[in-house]
C-alpha cells in the first residue's frame, strides 16, 4: 500500500553565510525573488501538491522567517482600510492556514540528514515530502506535485534529479542507476559527493523528496558522512533494500538559490515572466548590456 503524503519539512536552520552580510539577520529562505521570499515559494509548491501541513525545522535567530507565517492582523486592517486590495491578496493567498504551520528546532548545524530527523515527532509514522527553499522550481505543475504524481506507481522513496556535469557530481547526492525510462530512473545505490572520477552517474538529487519514515531509523544512528555531516543521501541509501528508491527529472527549470549567481538568474527569470514587469525587463536588460 503507497503511503498517503501530506505533511512537508522545510528545513531552514542554516546560517547562508554566502550571502552575507544579507543574512547576518535576515535569513536566506526570507531572500526574496522579485517581491516573494524564496520560502514562501516553496510553501505554494507544497500546497499545490496536496502538502496539509508545514513542519519548519529552524534554528535560534529565524524569528523572521516564523513571523512571515504568523497573522498580521494591523497590516490586514491597513490594507484594507486603504483599499490596498492586491497588496491585501498577496499576504493572504499561497499561505497556509496558521494551524497547520509548525516548527521544531535544530540547535546545531549538523547536516542535513540531521535536520530532517529533528522533524521526526511531527511526522509520526508516515510518509514525508521535503523540500529545500534554494532549490528554486520553476514548474508547471509544481516540482512536488509532478512528483506526487509519478510516486502513486512507484510509492517508497522519490526524489528529484537531474544531470549535472561531471565536474560538479561532488556537489551532489548522485544515483548508481539500474533502470531508467529518460524520465524514471531506479537506483541500486547512491552516493553522497562522490568524487567525478568515481561518480556512478551524473544523476544528482536536488532539493525535493518524497519519504518513507523508514528513514529516521537511520537518521537516528547520527552517523556522520560527506563533510563530517549528518547526510540524508546517506540514510537513504541504507534504506535501499527495503525501500524501492526512484528519481524522477522535473518538467520544468530549477535555479540554485544557494548561491550568488544563481539567485541573480532566477530573479530576472521569475521577473520576465511577470505580466506587470516582463516588459521593461527585457528593455532594461537591453540598456545595461
Amino acid at each position: 500500500m503507497i503511503k498517503p503524503v501530506t505533511k512537508a519539512v522545510f528545513p531552514v536552520a542554516g546560517l547562508g553565510t554566502r550571502f552575507l552580510p544579507a543574512t547576518k539577520v535576515l535569513p536566506k529562505e526570507m531572500l526574496p525573488v522579485v517581491d516573494k521570499p524564496l520560502i514562501q515559494y516553496a510553501v505554494e509548491e507544497a500546497r499545490e501538491a496536496g502538502i496539509e501541513d508545514m513542519i519548519f525545522v529552524t534554528a535560534p535567530g529565524k524569528s523572521l522567517l516564523e513571523d512571515h507565517f504568523a497573522p498580521a492582523p494591523k497590516l490586514e486592517a491597513f490594507l484594507q482600510a486603504r483599499g490596498k486590495t492586491t497588496e491585501l491578496k498577496s499576504i493572504r493567498d499561497g499561505f497556509p492556514a496558521t494551524q497547520r504551520v509548525k516548527f521544531a528546532r535544530q540547535e546545531q548545524p549538523l547536516g542535513l540528514g540531521h535536520a530532517v530527523w529533528c522533524a521526526k515527532d511531527l511526522i509520526g509514522g508516515e510518509a514525508f515530502a521535503v523540500l529545500l527553499a534554494d532549490d528554486l522550481m520553476m514548474a508547471t505543475p509544481g516540482a512536488l506535485k509532478q512528483m506526487m504524481g509519478a510516486y502513486k506507481r512507484t510509492g517508497g522513496n522519490l526524489v528529484a534529479v537531474e544531470e549535472v556535469p561531471q565536474d560538479r557530481v561532488s556537489r551532489y547526492g548522485i544515483l548508481d542507476v539500474a533502470e531508467d525510462d529518460g524520465k524514471l530512473a531506479r537506483a541500486r545505490a547512491l552516493v553522497e559527493k562522490p568524487a567525478p572520477e568515481k561518480a556512478p552517474s551524473r544523476l544528482a538529487i536536488i532539493g525535493r523528496y518524497i519519504l518513507q519514515p523508514e528513514v529516521f531509523d537511520h537518521l537516528a544512528k547520527k552517523q556522520t558522512g560527506a563533510g563530517g555531516e549528518i547526510q540524508l543521501t546517506d540514510a537513504l541509501a541504507a534504506t535501499l533494500a527495503a525501500v524501492p528508491f526512484h528519481g524522477l527529472r522535473i518538467d520544468g527549470r530549477r535555479f540554485d538559490c544557494g548561491n550568488k549567481l544563481g539567485f541573480v538568474e532566477a530573479n530576472v527569470a521569475f521577473a520576465l515572466k511577470r505580466g506587470d514587469l516582463g516588459g521593461d525587463v527585457k528593455k532594461m536588460l537591453k540598456s545595461i548590456q
